[in-house]
């Protein structure tokens, strides 16, 4: 992968669609309850500079129990960070920001990385049982464009990949141009969309244009660098037992029977089971897939928000089949995988919402660490899954 010239510049305010939204559409809807001239600042959310300096404060702060490191590049040059925090045999990895315009989940990494690598005897028992893994930004050129889409042209992939040319783009490829997205002067790919369950894939013509039901390529340096990653914890530890994609939902959803706004939704399914007829596609997978894992771990994360007063959380809607988003690769290769879908997005949220979000988003998490931490998720049961409330309130 090369690296390439880094080219610092901040892009239009970008309204994005949520983890199913047929991304393939060249005009997406505006987000519902969104007004259509409304356009907030970003001011307040982390950006990219900064990061590399929180990152090497908490680092130099642990003395050196935060280990930071660069894990690779964007295409467009740009650090993608990784932290790394205890010594246990149970592995977590979180990511933030695969859609850049998604940054609560930013801001609580940086929260818990600061809380972990300090003399906290709470925290000293959580380093001793996992090793917790961040990568805070994963889609740096993506977030100073404040877009859901990567900054990557078809060209360029085709330069990396010659085997591809005369081939069409992919189905998650972006060129449309409107008021709020410049696409066509700056295309890219929707980054979650090309994850593969084979994590040795290399991309093969026949396998393009794909679609959404379909596994991804790894054809953008993002989503290679996470891949690498991932692979590199399964040859330490065997196998990463947790994995975390932090992400917003655009549309806001009411409660239903109530005017109150879902603060975010939270799942474990993203492909169906390798042992169900629809499944059968994943048969490979049907001892590594661990789908009551990630039901014991949304619940631990159910609970650790209810005990907390946040009422409002929902499940995603299930029944999905998207293995080419990181959540469905990673599911399928042994991670209990959990999905965070917060309300709204920079564009609709300011700073009003800001730490309101990100104290939800902590909570949540915190409900994964201590559970695996302390063995208490492992004692759930996986049915209680079912018994969250799931996201069918109306859309507004």
């Amino acid at each position: 992968m090369k690296k390439k010239k880094v080219i610092l510049t901040l892009g239009v305010i970008a309204l994005s669609a949520s983890l199913v939204t047929a991304v393939f559409a060249q005009q997406p809807e505006t987000s519902p309850g969104t007004p259509e001239q409304q356009v907030l600042s970003v001011e307040g959310f982390t950006n990219h500079e900064q990061l590399g300096k929180k990152l090497q404060q908490i680092a130099k702060s642990s003395q050196g129990k935060v280990q930071v490191e660069v894990a690779g590049y964007s295409n467009r040059g740009r650090e993608i960070y990784k932290a790394t925090v205890g010594h246990g045999d149970k592995v977590i990895l979180m990511e933030s920001e695969i859609h850049g315009n998604e940054p609560t989940g930013t801001e609580a990494l940086l929260n818990i990385l600061k809380f972990l690598g300090s003399n906290s005897p709470e925290a000293q028992k959580i380093r001793e049982e996992v090793t917790f893994v961040a990568l805070p930004k994963m889609n740096p050129d993506s977030s100073e464009l404040n877009r859901r889409g990567n900054d990557l042209t078809w060209e360029e992939v085709v330069e990396d990949f010659p085997q591809l040319a005369g081939g069409e783009p992919t189905w998650n490829y972006y060129t449309y141009q409107n008021r709020f997205f410049d696409y066509a002067s700056q295309p890219g790919f929707d980054v979650n969309r090309d994850f593969n369950p084979n994590l040795d894939y290399v991309p093969q013509p026949e396998d393009f244009p794909g679609n959404s039901s379909q596994p991804g390529w790894f054809i953008t340096p993002e989503s290679q660098v996470v891949r690498d990653v991932y692979k590199d914890l399964q040859a330490e530890f065997g196998k990463v037992d947790v994995f975390v994609d932090l992400h917003h939902q655009a549309p806001y959803y009411e409660v239903d029977g109530t005017d109150d706004l879902v603060t975010f939704s939270i799942s474990g399914q993203f492909v169906p089971h390798p042992s169900t007829p629809e499944g059968q596609k994943y048969a490979e997978y049907a001892d590594t897939y661990d789908y009551d894992f990630a039901r014991q771990l949304n619940v631990a994360v159910y609970d650790a928000l209810q005990e907390k007063g946040n009422s409002n959380i929902n499940l995603y809607p299930q029944g999905l089949d998207l293995p080419g988003t990181a959540l469905g690769t990673f599911a399928l290769n042994g991670s209990g995988s959990v999905l965070f879908e917060v309300r709204g997005q920079t564009h609709s949220m300011g700073q009003k919402k800001k730490g309101e979000l990100v104290k939800a988003v902590e909570r949540g998490l915190y409900g994964i660490i201590n559970g695996v931490a302390d063995g208490t998720v492992y004692d759930i049961d996986p049915e209680e899954y079912e018994s969250i409330p799931l996201t069918e309130g109306r859309r507004l």
